[in-house]
């Protein structure tokens, strides 16, 4: 089964086999080299000024982020369940919240938050997701951030940024907190989280707050290569695996130039076929179809060609399907999905298999690869 779902995304073998060595105890020089080594790799990952990671899932970030850096109001965009998870999160810890809540495939205007920010002065921190993964699309995220820090360098940018790092490079200029998690881009099992953040951003956290996720604490810890609490110590090499092998195969720019050649050509490919992208800014993460048949093509696409991909969620559910883009991706893998989504819409009736996905993919792919 060939699992195209935008997380969790497929653990490449050679990170498996990492991982199955035997069982190593977190507070031990050997794990604590480990632990150097991978944070290296990481903040060259993130460009930031520091980096935290958590075992945690990414919700687990989301909630560190905001519980250490909003102090007052958050400002969250609506724009998909993540985005919602954010009010949500300030909500539960007795922040004040302020919404901006859009259709799942409609991303916020930059004008949107700016009003929002002169509307509620006591707004001192802002949660996006630059890629929202409940409908696909992409935020502007950059420009929003550099928008507000010239209106109040002082609230602090809350980036997620799960279904982001790892894909494409983000200018992190004006954010304070970019978050990730283990599941995604970065291919490994869920349960790691990983926080970027900005020397504003910490002098925002202080001291702290909360007690398992709080910031300062493990800030303190993870510069001596150890970890407040438990680490998760089996996530950790494989996290260290797979930015070596992304370092061996050539690199971040490499991998984010094959994620976006891959993107574009999937997208030429089912529009080719008469599909339609849902998303009015679509992210690299993941390309979302909109269709009156989405359960059946994706029952299709696992039952007959052996490929699974994701569904919508709520109000979308059975109405979208989701196909992965994130990762180290080989193209003849790509290249069966797109295939197989066409011979889905054949089995449907819906037109006439005649290849053409196939070799649009594959034209697209292979002329912006050899650029």
């Amino acid at each position: 089964m060939l699992l195209f779902t935008p997380g969790p995304t497929p653990v490449p073998q050679n990170v498996r086999n990492a991982m199955s060595d035997e069982t190593m105890h977190h507070r031990t020089p050997e794990f604590e080299a480990i632990f150097e080594k991978t944070r290296k790799h990481l903040f060259n990952l993130f460009g930031s000024d520091e980096v935290v990671m958590l075992a945690s899932s990414g919700t687990g970030a989301m909630e560190a982020a905001v519980v250490n850096l909003c102090h007052n109001t958050l400002l969250n965009v609506n724009s998909g369940k993540f985005g919602e998870r954010f009010g949500k999160i300030a909500i539960a810890h007795g922040l004040k919240n302020v919404e901006i809540k859009n259709e799942w495939d409609t991303p916020v205007s930059v004008d949107e938050v700016v009003e929002a920010i002169k509307s509620n002065p006591d707004i001192d921190a802002i949660a996006v997701q630059i890629s929202e993964s409940a409908g696909g699309l992409r935020h502007p995220v950059e420009a929003i951030a550099k928008a507000v820090k010239e209106i109040n360098p002082n609230i602090m940018i809350i980036a997620d940024g799960i279904t982001a790092v790892g894909v494409e490079k983000i200018d992190i200029t004006n954010i304070d907190c970019l978050i990730a998690g283990s599941q995604k881009a970065l291919m490994l099992p869920p349960g790691l989280a990983i926080l970027g953040l900005s020397n504003a951003g910490i002098e925002k956290i202080g001291k702290g707050r909360g007690y398992y996720f709080n910031l300062a604490t493990e800030i303190k810890s993870q510069r001596k290569n150890t970890t407040a609490w438990t680490a998760a110590t089996t996530l950790t090499i494989g996290l260290l695996e797979i930015l070596e092998t992304i370092e061996k195969n050539g690199g971040l720019d490499k991998l984010y130039e094959e994620t976006a050649t891959r993107a574009d050509a999937v997208i030429s490919a089912l529009q080719a076929i008469g599909l339609h992208i849902y998303p009015k800014t679509p992210a690299l993460s993941m390309t979302t179809i909109d269709d009156e048949n989405a359960s059946q093509i994706r029952k299709i696409l696992k039952t007959d060609f052996g490929v699974n991909v994701a569904g919508g969620q709520d109000h979308l559910e059975g109405k979208i399907f989701r196909i992965n883009q994130m990762g180290l991706i080989a193209p003849y893998e790509i290249s069966w999905v797109v295939n197989s989504v066409e011979l889905a819409l054949a089995k449907l009736g819906r037109r006439d298999y005649d290849g053409t996905a196939n070799k649009i993919f594959n034209e697209k792919y292979f002329k912006l690869a050899s650029k």
